[in-house]
C-alpha cells in the first residue's frame, strides 16, 4: 500500500494548458456568450476587469488571470470557494444567480462576474473564447462514444492517422497526448475548461487531428460544450453507468447528444455492435448530422440479425470476409452504393476488435472524403491497412485491451467490466483457441466488481462468467468505500447460481474465491495448463486499487507476466511486454 503519486490537481491542470494565451476582455466573453444564445448578466466592474488568460472549475488550482467558473454541485456550490479563487488571482467569476448571492455573502460584491442560467453550458463556450478556439480553428476532432470499444477504437484511429502522416493528438481513458507530449488521464473526457486548453495546446504542437473518447458523463455534464467534431463515431450500447443515468433510455439519450448536426459535421454509427441492433438502429435514426452507417454482421458475432429484424434499413458499409489471421483477423469493408472495398487487418484478438478497427477506418475515411473524394480516400487508407494482421496501423497492442502478455497458456488482460464486454472477451479467447487447434483448452477467468457503482451488474456478471468460463476466480476490483468481501459475495451468488444450473445439464464450472488480487492471479496460473487461456478482466491498464481511500499498487499485466515467467523459467515460452505497461 502506498500514497498516490499521480499528478496533483494543479500539475494536471497546468499540463492541459497552452504555454501562453493572449488574454480576453471580459466584455468580449459576454458578447461571445450572447452570440451563442446564452443569457448573460454582468455584475461589478466588468469593463475594468483585467484580461482573462485561463479558465478553471476548481478553486484549488486557480492561476492568476483565470476566469473562475463556480458551478452548482450536488453537495456544494462552487461559489462557496470564490473567495479562495479570488485570493489566488482569479480575474473574474462565471456563475449563476445563487452563486452571485454566495459571492455577496463572502464579501465579493465588487468582484467582476458574469451571471448565467446554465453554468456548465456557458463554461465550455467561455473557455473556447479564452483559449481562442473557434469552430474552424483546428485541430480537426474525431469523437468516439459507446459503452465498449472507445479506447481501442481511438488508439486504432490515431495509429491510422499517424500512418497517413497526420500529426495526431489523443484524449482518453489511458492517456492524453498532444503530438509527443503526454500526461496521465483522470477522466475519460476532461472538463470543458481543460478540453479547450488542450485544443490550444494541440495547436501549439501543430497537431492536425485529435481523436478523443467521449463518455456519456461528458455529454450529460456538458464537458464538450463549445466543441464541434468533424466526425463522431458510435460503437455500441450495453448496460453500464445506470448508477448515473437511471435507465437505458436515459443512457441512450446521453450518447445521442453527440450526433446532432450542431455537435458534429458527420457521424459514423455501427448498427449492430452491441447486444443487438436495436440501439445502433435507433442511434442512426436519432442522428441529425450527416450519417454513415456500418453493419458488422458476422464480425459482431451475431450474423444476420440486422437484416432479419430491420430489412428496411440498408447499411452504407458492411464488414465482409472477416477471416482469422494469427490471433487477429483480415477483413474488408464494402460500400453498398459503389461496391468499393477497403481491405484491412487487425492484430488484436476477438471479432469485436474487427468492429473497432472497421469503425476507426471509416471515421478516418469520413475525415478524408470531403478533401479527396471516396475512391481516392479508400486508396490512401488501403495503402497502409491492407497488410498481414501482425503489421500496419491496426497491429499495435492497446494497453489493457485484449493485451496478450504471455503464451502457453495464453495470458490476456482486458478492461471488460460490464456484461457485454465480458461475453465478448471470453468468446474471443475460445475462438482463438479453436483457430490455433487448442479446442480442448479452458478459459480461466479472474474478475471482480467495482464498489460504489451499479450493483445490479454484479450477480449478472457472475452468471455470465459461469456461462462462458470453465474456471472462475472471483476477486477484488476497486472496492472504493464498500466492503470487498460483500462485493465478492454478490458476484459469487451469480456465479454459483449459474454453475449449479450448468451442472444439472452436465457442464462443470470450477469456482474459487481469492483475495487479494495478486493471489487470485497466482492461483489462475497454477490452475492453468499450456492449452488454457487466462483472462484477467475489469482493470485493463489500471495500476492500483482503491480500498476506502488506501491505494494498493497492482498492474494486472505486470503481475500476470511475472507469474507466467516463474512458471516457465528463464528458457520458457515467449512473454510479450507492451511498452506502455507499468513497471
Amino acid at each position: 500500500m502506498t500514497t498516490d503519486d499521480r499528478l496533483t490537481l494543479a500539475e494536471q491542470d497546468l499540463a492541459f494548458r497552452p504555454s501562453s494565451t493572449a488574454g480576453t476582455r471580459l466584455s468580449d466573453l459576454t458578447a461571445r456568450l450572447r452570440q451563442a444564445g446564452v443569457q448573460v448578466r454582468e455584475h461589478g466592474p466588468v469593463h475594468e476587469a483585467a484580461p482573462v488568460t485561463g479558465a478553471c472549475l476548481d478553486s484549488r488550482v486557480v492561476r492568476s488571470g483565470d476566469l473562475y467558473i463556480a458551478l452548482p454541485g450536488a453537495k456544494a456550490h462552487g461559489a462557496q470557494f470564490a473567495r479562495a479563487a479570488w485570493e489566488a488571482g482569479a480575474a473574474a467569476v462565471l456563475t449563476d444567480a445563487d452563486g452571485l448571492e454566495l459571492m455577496r455573502s463572502a464579501g465579493l460584491e465588487q468582484a467582476p462576474a458574469l451571471v448565467v442560467p446554465r453554468v456548465r453550458t456557458a463554461a465550455g463556450l467561455a473557455a473556447a473564447g479564452i483559449y481562442g478556439h473557434g469552430l474552424d480553428a483546428g485541430p480537426s476532432l474525431l469523437g468516439i462514444t459507446g459503452t465498449n470499444g472507445k479506447t481501442t477504437t481511438s488508439f486504432l484511429a490515431a495509429s491510422l492517422l499517424e500512418a497517413l502522416s497526420r500529426r495526431t493528438g489523443v484524449i482518453g481513458t489511458i492517456l492524453t497526448r498532444a503530438g509527443r507530449r503526454a500526461v496521465p488521464s483522470s477522466l475519460t473526457t476532461p472538463e470543458s475548461t481543460q478540453l479547450h486548453g488542450l485544443m490550444a495546446l494541440m495547436r501549439e504542437e501543430a497537431v492536425d487531428t485529435v481523436v478523443m473518447e467521449v463518455s456519456s458523463h461528458a455529454v450529460s455534464y456538458e464537458r464538450i460544450a463549445g466543441l464541434r467534431y468533424a466526425v463522431a463515431g458510435f460503437t455500441n450500447l450495453t448496460q453500464d453507468h445506470l448508477d448515473l443515468h437511471g435507465s437505458m433510455q436515459e443512457y441512450f439519450e446521453a450518447k445521442a447528444g453527440l450526433f446532432t448536426a450542431e455537435r458534429t459535421a458527420r457521424a459514423v454509427i455501427v448498427l449492430d455492435g452491441g447486444e443487438g441492433p436495436e440501439h445502433g438502429v435507433a442511434m442512426a435514426q436519432a442522428a441529425t448530422a450527416e450519417t454513415t452507417t456500418l453493419a458488422l454482421g458476422p464480425a459482431a458475432a451475431r450474423p444476420g440479425r440486422l437484416a432479419a429484424e430491420h430489412p428496411e434499413l440498408k447499411a452504407d458499409w458492411s464488414v465482409v470476409e472477416a477471416t482469422p489471421d494469427g490471433l487477429g483477423h483480415r477483413f474488408a469493408l464494402e460500400h453498398a452504393e459503389t461496391g468499393v472495398r477497403l481491405r484491412a487487418s487487425v492484430g488484436l484478438p476477438g471479432l469485436f476488435n474487427v468492429a473497432n478497427a472497421a469503425l476507426a477506418a471509416l471515421m478516418v475515411l469520413e475525415r478524408l472524403v470531403p478533401d479527396l473524394g471516396l475512391e481516392e480516400a479508400v486508396r490512401a487508407v488501403a495503402e497502409v491497412t491492407d497488410v498481414p494482421a501482425g503489421e500496419g496501423p491496426f497491429a499495435a497492442a492497446v494497453p489493457g485491451r485484449m493485451e496478450v502478455v504471455g503464451r502457453e497458456p495464453d495470458g490476456v488482460v482486458d478492461f471488460a467490466h460490464n456484461p457485454d464486454g465480458l461475453v465478448q472477451s471470453m468468446t474471443a479467447l475460445a475462438r482463438a483457441r479453436q483457430a490455433t487447434g487448442r479446442s480442448s483448452g479452458r478459459t480461466i477467468l479472474v474478475f471482480g466488481a467495482t464498489g460504489d457503482r451499479d450493483a445490479t451488474k454484479r450477480p449478472l456478471m457472475g452468471r455470465i462468467a459461469a456461462q462462458h468460463a470453465d474456471v472462475v476466480v472471483v476477486t477484488d476490483d476497486d472496492p472504493h468505500s464498500e466492503d470487498p468481501a460483500a462485493i465478492r459475495a454478490e458476484v459469487l451468488a451469480g456465479v454459483r447460481e449459474q454453475a449449479e444450473a450448468g451442472c444439472a445439464r452436465g457442464r462443470h464450472v470450477e469456482v474459487h474465491e481469492s483475495a487479494p488480487r495478486a493471489d487470485a492471479i497466482a492461483l489462475a496460473v497454477r490452475l492453468a495448463s499450456d492449452e488454457d487461456s487466462i483472462l484477467l478482466a475489469g482493470r485493463g491498464h489500471e495500476t492500483y486499487q482503491d480500498f476506502a481511500g488506501v491505494r494498493v499498487d497492482i498492474d494486472d499485466r505486470v503481475e500476470l507476466r511475472a507469474r507466467l515467467s516463474e512458471r516457465h523459467g528463464p528458457d520458457g515460452a515467449d512473454l510479450t511486454e507492451h511498452p506502455n505497461a507499468a513497471r
